[in-house]
């Protein structure tokens, strides 16, 4: 498969930036093939609803400008919904566990939580920091706002909770062992 094709599949998968220097190193290319693989990519997208973004350092897939008023439409939406019990399920252990990586939340719910966080994000309610190397999520103030509280401290039962939760990852640990 061209590697345009293999960089398209990957940048649609992270659906986040990803720098240039990872994308060397997983294709196994150099700079000048890489720029030629993303300038094939941007001409096959140019009349697309997708087109591939470039700063020095990263590339990303995103939306035409022109499709903006329909995803601000959709983007609405969303935000007039429930966010419903696996929604509530993973910002709760988002806001015990914080920060926590999508494997730790997976982990903790028995299921991908992908579409869950995204959703979450969309929403403001969490925020992914991709300090390092490890992609984790944490609460933003807007969500500590919309609960009425100015720390996750004062949420009720904190330590009870954080106390359950730290029993139930060491009991999952010791029954894997």
């Amino acid at each position: 498969m061209e590697l345009s094709k293999q960089i398209e599949g990957l940048l649609f998968y992270k659906a986040t930036p990803v720098k240039l220097t990872q994308l060397q190193k997983l294709f196994d290319v150099n700079e000048a093939q890489l720029t030629a693989a993303l300038d094939t990519l941007a001409q096959e997208l140019k009349d697309r609803a997708v087109r591939l973004t470039r700063t020095e350092r990263e590339v990303q897939l995103t939306t035409t400008p022109t499709l903006d008023e329909l995803i601000e439409s959709v983007r609405k939406d969303e935000l007039k919904r429930d966010i419903g019990k696996a929604g509530a399920e993973t910002l709760a252990i988002i806001l015990y566990k914080e920060p926590i990586s999508r494997v730790e939340i997976d982990r903790i719910r028995g299921v991908n939580s992908a579409f869950i966080l995204r959703h979450l994000m969309v929403r403001g309610l969490i925020e992914r920091n991709t300090e390092g190397k490890r992609h984790t999520f944490g609460i933003t103030p807007a969500l500590l706002a919309h609960l009425g509280v100015t720390h996750k401290t004062e949420l009720p039962n904190h330590a009870a909770v954080l106390d359950q939760l730290e029993k139930f990852e060491h009991d999952a640990t010791d029954e894997n062992t």
